[in-house]
């Protein structure tokens, strides 16, 4: 009856009309510090057909979303757990707690066909208002159906369950079973100048774009090591095969440009920027030298790595690490 009860809500979710909104309240549904240790990835499609936008005619969305993700910023921080709290009081009208975390792709895609919200559930709010958490951990979610729990209150843990990349809540904001953006609840966006009336109880910072750590490591390392957070050097030895400098970060839009640069003991080894050619809700960079013949220097190495766009520095992240 509880999965059949989120089910059936999840299914009222294909509407994307845009309706007025009052009275309900949002805080974050995350307990972290945006900007910091987690960040917005997407934000709701505003677009009617083909194309993307959100709301403030920026690209960090894609076709038909319908919800705000929350993300962190590494798996490792996922399997460390980050709880979901309610973002306003209601009683819970669902739920799922038993899909496995499991990064989504083609091969996997049957295993969570009807259940791409993963683990999750619905709070029912007065005047017809429902928010929906989605991709939490396996086994994490805490309440149960019928209960009726106060903003603020753990539900259970951030997880990469049902239909998702990257570890993250999905938060689903619906009116009378219609989505309503928590950003710009009229849905009337006007490009540059953002909507003063939000939902949300204090602004909420909005990065259009970001690199969100650099770190060293002894080769290229792989995407999901990345992504993961294994990829990160604690230190390196005199005879490590590289000495590589990268960095992770999303949004990057077509035309934005990477800089990454390397400097150790001597001075400046390395500084390269790199084109982004398309656009790309996550990418990292990196760039290395390989061992010379006498060993590296012992010392500490830096690295610094920005995102730029037409020509300006908007994140920029930096690092350092001791070769020993």
């Amino acid at each position: 009856m509880i999965r059949a009860s989120l089910t059936a809500v999840v299914a009222r979710c294909a509407a994307t009309t845009y309706v007025g909104a009052q009275e309900l309240v949002l805080s974050s549904p995350i307990d972290c510090s945006l900007g910091d240790d987690c960040y917005i990835q997407q934000y709701v499609d505003h677009t009617d057909g083909e194309g993307v936008s959100d709301f403030r005619c920026s690209s960090l969305s894609y076709d038909g979303h319908k919800g705000t993700d929350f993300a962190l910023r590494t798996l490792e921080q996922m399997r460390a757990g980050v709880d979901v709290i309610a973002s306003a009081k209601g009683t819970v009208m669902g739920t799922r707690n038993s899909v496995d975390d499991v990064l989504y792709t083609a091969a996997n895609a049957a295993n969570v066909k009807g259940k791409e919200c993963g683990n999750g559930l619905v709070l029912r709010h007065d005047d017809g208002w429902e928010t929906q958490y989605c991709h939490m951990k396996k086994g994490s979610v805490q309440v149960k159906t019928g209960e009726i729990v106060e903003a603020g209150s753990v539900l259970g843990q951030i997880g990469l369950s049902g239909r998702t990349q990257f570890p993250h809540v999905h938060l689903s904001v619906r009116k009378d079973g219609k989505v309503v953006d928590p950003f710009d609840p009229d849905g009337s966006v006007t490009c540059g100048e953002p909507d003063e009336d939000t939902l949300w109880s204090e602004p909420l910072p909005y990065r259009a774009g970001a690199v969100l750590y650099a770190a060293f490591a002894d080769n290229i390392p792989a995407f999901e090591d990345v992504k993961s957070g294994r990829a990160a050097a604690k230190s390196l030895p005199v005879d490590a095969p590289a000495i590589v400098v990268f960095g992770f970060g999303f949004g990057a839009k077509k035309g934005d440009q990477m800089r990454l640069i390397l400097e150790g003991p001597t001075g400046i080894m390395l500084d390269k920027t790199v084109l982004i050619k398309k656009n790309k809700a996550q990418l990292f960079r990196a760039i290395g030298r390989k061992l010379p013949k006498d060993g590296w220097p012992v010392g500490t190495y830096f690295g610094s790595v920005s995102l730029l766009r037409d020509g300006k520095v908007i994140s920029t992240e930096k690092t350092k690490i001791a070769v020993e």
